[in-house]
């Protein structure tokens, strides 16, 4: 067969550099702080609510379309709870959608918002399953690169940059507070001056929510909230990082109800449905009391300082975190430059495992000294690295 079996513009994204690492992590047996997922499992009671929901036979056969009602109308107590404050709240049976985790929730909109050749501005660094999905819909992704500040100890957005990035074409804003890799959180006035321009402009806003719950200083703002931009806004979050399930693939999408509607046209055709008994311990998981959200944000922060501080002894330069559970690092003090090399030399010199934010980058060359940690695993793990880390201090 002459014809290639992969579409071209899919094929550059090619195996991920997740996958590559992860099996480096194995082979070597290092300490895996490139893939973002926990080592502990979320709240038992949740567990619990999984297999009450198996025995009882709900779920077990496929659930609604939109989602098991249970969970729609917890997603919307949800938003109540926690951002009716600030004017936000969703219909469950109209405005709310369940889908396959945040993935598909990002794939669905898209491949349902974009026509072929619209512009997708996103903001770089950027999670590699943006690129591909834009592609899959046929957009031209823009990047806005965000760029660290040693100053502050954070990135920030170009406004001025923005705006320029807008074009006749562009259709669509990709945005994502709390952002990874960086772990920057978006400002409020970051977010007006988004907001200003997609009502200005006309565009509609995708925003990646998942890390919500993870703010270490200040607070996040959903995007939704501004003016202007509920009805415009598609906003997304999911129970894999909120409560550690990342493999129940469990996320959902808040949104005025025609936009819900036309993502829902695109995710009947990718999973049709998914997860049944897994929507309703999410369900429950989402009337958690208070004390479970600020429990998990403020063991969240103790590892990051822990992971800062190691890094820090390593003698990498550390951009802070304010959200997420990543920590970016600069490699030049190091005397490195090429994070793909050190983080493939980094298993056997120090048994850890990283990730070259280059990856994230359309231009590589701004993500080439920058490589990622994440620190959502135990505290014991966290200070197995630092001391292992500390070896590169020493040449």
């Amino acid at each position: 067969m002459d014809r290639p079996l992969l579409n071209r513009r899919l094929a550059e994204f090619g195996t991920t550099i997740f996958a590559e690492m992860s099996a480096l992590a194995v082979r070597t047996g290092s300490l895996n702080l490139g893939q973002g997922f926990p080592d502990a499992d979320g709240p038992e009671e949740v567990r619990e609510a999984a297999v009450r929901a198996l025995r009882d036979g709900r779920g077990n056969q496929y659930p609604p379309g939109p989602g098991v009602p249970e969970l729609r109308a917890a997603v919307a107590a949800h938003q109540e709870r926690f951002y009716g404050h600030l004017g936000l709240s969703y219909d469950p049976d109209t405005e709310v959608l369940v889908t396959a985790g945040a993935t598909e929730a990002i794939a669905a909109s898209l491949l349902a918002l974009l026509e072929p050749g619209d512009e997708v501005i996103a903001l770089e660094p950027y999670y590699d399953s943006y690129a591909a999905c834009i592609a899959m819909a046929g957009g031209r992704r823009v990047p806005v690169t965000l760029r660290p500040h040693p100053e502050s100890g954070s990135y920030r957005l170009d406004l001025d940059e923005l705006r320029d990035a807008i074009t006749d074409k562009t259709r669509l804003i990709l945005l994502n507070t709390p952002h990874n890799p960086t772990g920057t959180v978006l400002t409020h006035e970051e977010l007006s001056a988004v907001a200003r321009l997609a009502v200005e402009r006309d565009l509609l806003v995708v925003t990646d929510e998942v890390y919500e719950h993870l703010v270490f200083e200040g607070e996040h703002l959903p995007l939704a909230s501004f003016p202007g931009m509920r009805e415009r806004t598609v906003t997304i979050s999911s129970a894999g990082k909120t409560f550690s399930f990342t493999g129940w693939k469990v996320g959902w999408i808040t949104a005025p109800a025609e936009l819900v509607a036309a993502v829902r046209s695109a995710k009947q055709f990718l999973t049709y449905v998914s997860a049944g008994p897994f929507q309703y311990a999410v369900a429950e998981a989402l009337a958690l009391p208070d004390s479970y959200f600020t429990g998990l944000r403020d063991d969240l922060r103790t590892k990051r300082d822990v992971l800062a501080a190691g890094l820090t002894d390593a003698g990498f330069q550390v951009f802070r975190p304010t959200g997420t559970y990543f920590i970016t690092t600069d490699i030049r003090p190091l005397g490195e430059t090429d994070g793909f090399a050190f983080c493939r030399a980094l298993p056997e010199r120090a048994g850890v495992v990283a990730i070259p934010n280059a990856v994230f980058y359309d231009h590589k060359d701004e993500g080439a000294p920058f490589v990622r940690f994440a620190f959502c695993k135990s505290i014991e793990v966290l200070q197995e690295a630092a001391g292992r880390l500390k070896a590169l201090a020493s040449g």
